[in-house]
């Protein structure tokens, strides 16, 4: 390995003084060009030389270089570069169609990889570098084809080449990282890990994923030597675990007796130990083969000591796995526990239902347990499960689903694969909760409603309940059932879905819109605030998507409701400042620019209220939010067009307002364009403003906003 390394190093620098001499030959100094004519020849073919042999450095070259050919000593500077250029354009050509034969073995090596075939694709790679040793890609695939074989070595070495190729190459360092975690060297593979992050700091999603692998195998090794340890002194919890696993394998046994081993083994693997020991002793498999085992955790006997055992079982794998990575593992390697595990959960046993949703809960609580249960379980099956757990409120449980549900709707593929079946599986049994909200389901409701939210950013989960018609009006229900019973635990989370799901435009929406901004125009009379913030975010997003509920909300007072609004969170700067008061000022703004922009009599309706528009200029002076600061402005320009509206704000800072959103570094190019229109109308219909503007240098800033917009009489 070491000869190809200084093949390959001598090869570059090689390189490197071809094009130096090249410099040198087109030097204005003779005694340079001299020079690098006598040695330009010498290095031209050595390039051409296998470097196959080593050179002794510990002894000293007396021989002088050697000389060019006799042919070419008295050639001038001029036809020696053309011979050199001729030479470097011949090595060119070679070089394109080298690379030519190396893309396609590539590709070859590709296809032979795809189909699982990794000594072929190792062939091809080999080949494809025959033709060129510094191709990268060919050593990353070959290392990749490598690991594959359990060559990890020989991956690192490729991968090694690879980053003599590109110092920077990820997939180097990913292979790599990979060959040192298969070889147990858990501190190399973190290396490779943690340099990908510094080349690419946008991976460390998947860096971080990696990482946590080499620390689980890293813990399932120290686990494993110190069960190993225990096992070597052959006494203690070793004997006792290796004695009940052989009752336990024993066949023919009644229900009952398998039940009293299992107590007494839960006993015996509480702690790491324990549970690896249970592991090592081949303990899943014995358990998952046993005839009469199997038989009541797929349900094909439901006599009440069956059932027994099934309790027994599925509390004996939580207290296993718990805590305990590789136990976690092994567990969903067993077919018959991946089945029973999601039929379970339906059980019309209350404790078979239990144990099966604690351990549901179990694997939840943590990604890698997240992730290994969407790996290995059914996921539409056991969503459906879930839900129906949920529809059926029994004891405690269904607020066990939900908290499942919604822990693994935090994992990207748990949604991915919930796209398909969404319907069915979970848009379909919400509605129906929806329809029949009562004291007993309020509570779990509102969790299974944060639960959805969760799966909602998922965007294709979004628009599907976004076109959902049935959604749309199970929505509206429940909205008049909550605000009748004052529910507003459910209240709450549910206008934040809408608020959600409407950022979507459809014409379901659309079609719900009047209702829904009914419900709401009601809800802005609540006493709470948290409600009455959340009603009036629904109005921003809905309203938006229909004229006619613009109409309807104009009509049931919204303008004068939110200038209120408005002036209450804008009358103490601490309110303005929190999270709550900010958002509040968000929605309301938007609700009211959105009724202004569609309707004349809404800009009358807050007029009249505001005749100097104090609320308006109130957020443009003290909004630290772009958005609110957008829609004041352009709210502003709407009222603008009304007689005499420009010239009641006179005197006023307006100006000065205006002017600083125009030519602000606002990173919404709408900010500056609404407040540039607004100026303009403002002296548009009252041209004593521009006595200010011209005071205020203003002409310039106005005129630079001027190719922002595009202006309508």
């Amino acid at each position: 390995m070491m000869d190809k390394a200084e093949d390959f190093e001598r090869f570059l620098k090689n390189v490197d003084k071809i094009s130096e001499l090249v410099k040198d030959l087109k030097s204005s100094d003779v005694e340079v060009q001299q020079k690098a004519m006598e040695m330009a020849d010498y290095y031209i073919s050595a390039l051409d030389e296998p470097c196959s042999t080593k050179v002794n450095k510990t002894t000293i070259n007396t021989k002088p270089p050697p000389q060019p050919p006799l042919g070419l000593q008295n050639e001038s500077p001029e036809n020696f570069m053309k011979i050199t250029e001729r030479d470097a354009e011949d090595r060119r050509v070679r070089r394109i169609a080298k690379a030519r034969k190396a893309t396609a073995l590539k590709d070859k090596g590709n296809e032979a990889y795809a189909q699982e075939d990794y000594e072929t694709a190792v062939k091809y790679y080999s080949d494809g570098l025959a033709e060129l040793r510094d191709m990268q890609p060919l050593y990353t695939n070959r290392a990749q084809a490598y690991i594959k074989l359990g060559k990890y070595n020989e991956a690192i070495s490729d991968c090694e080449w690879a980053l003599k190729c590109n110092e920077r190459c990820i997939k180097a360092y990913l292979h790599m990282g990979k060959a040192y975690r298969a070889l147990k060297k858990y501190n190399e593979s973190r290396n490779c890990f943690e340099k990908i992050v510094e080349i690419e700091p946008a991976m460390e999603k998947m860096v971080k994923e990696h990482l946590t692998q080499v620390d689980l195998e890293e813990e399932r090794e120290r686990q494993e030597m110190n069960a190993m340890q225990e096992f070597d002194k052959g006494e203690g919890i070793a004997t006792r675990v290796l004695q009940l696993l052989e009752k336990l394998s024993r066949p023919g046994q009644i229900p009952l007796y398998y039940c009293g081993g299992l107590e007494i083994l839960s006993q015996a693997v509480t702690d790491c130990t324990g549970q690896t020991l249970f592991r090592l002793n081949n303990g899943f498999s014995i358990i998952s083969s046993n005839d009469t085992v199997r038989s009541c955790l797929l349900q094909k006997t439901k006599d009440p000591d069956s059932q027994t055992l099934c309790v027994s079982v599925l509390k004996f794998w939580r207290v296993i796995c718990c805590g305990n990575d590789e136990n976690q593992n092994m567990l969903m390697l067993c077919p018959v526990a991946r089945e029973s595990i999601v039929h379970l959960v339906t059980s019309e046993h209350d404790g078979v239902q239990k144990e099966c949703l604690a351990i549901l809960r179990l694997y939840s609580q943590m990604p890698h347990g997240r992730r290994l249960a969407i790996d290995n379980l059914n996921v539409h099956m056991l969503v459906r499960s879930l839900m129906a757990c949920i529809s059926k409120p029994r004891q405690q449980q269904e607020n066990t689903a939900v908290n499942i549900l919604e822990s693994f709707a935090a994992e990207n593929k748990f949604c991915i694969q919930l796209r398909d079946v969404l319907t069915d599986s979970v848009i379909v049994p919400f509605i129906a909760l929806l329809r029949n909200i009562s004291e007993s389901n309020r509570h779990d409701l509102a969790s299974l409603i944060s639960a959805i939210g969760r799966l909602a950013r998922d965007n294709v989960i979004r628009h599907s309940f976004a076109h959902d018609a049935q959604c749309w009006r199970a929505f509206v229900v429940a909205i008049r059932q909550c605000s009748a019973c004052e529910y507003k635990e459910v209240i709450y989370p549910l206008l934040g879905l809408i608020i959600n799901l409407s950022a979507i435009t459809s014409p379901i929406i659309q079609e719900h819109a009047v209702s829904l901004c009914d419900c709401c125009l009601g809800l802005l009379r609540d006493s709470d605030g948290g409600v009455i913030t959340r009603a009036t975010g629904v109005l921003s997003t809905v309203l938006p998507q229909s004229p006619e509920a613009i109409q309807h909300v104009i009509q049931g007072d919204a303008v004068r409701t939110m200038r209120w609004l408005l002036k209450v969170r804008s009358c103490t700067h601490s309110q303005v400042s929190t999270g709550t008061g900010q958002t509040a000022t968000k929605y309301a703004i938007k609700t009211l620019t959105v009724c202004t922009a569609a309707s004349h009599v809404a800009r009358e309706e807050l007029v009249k209220s505001d005749k100097k528009l104090s609320v308006l200029r109130h957020l443009l002076a003290s909004s630290c939010d772009e958005m609110v600061s957008g829609n004041a402005a352009l709210c502003l320009a709407h009222c603008l067009e009304l007689e005499g509206i420009a010239s009641t704000l006179l005197g006023t800072d307006i100006v000065l307002l205006l002017l600083r959103h125009a030519a602000g570094d606002a990173k919404r190019m709408a900010v500056r364009q609404n407040a540039a229109i607004a100026l303009w109308k403002l002296c548009r219909f009252e041209p004593r403003h521009m006595n200010k503007l011209r005071e205020l240098h203003g002409f310039e800033i106005l005129h630079s906003c001027t190719k922002l917009i595009t202006w309508t009489q």
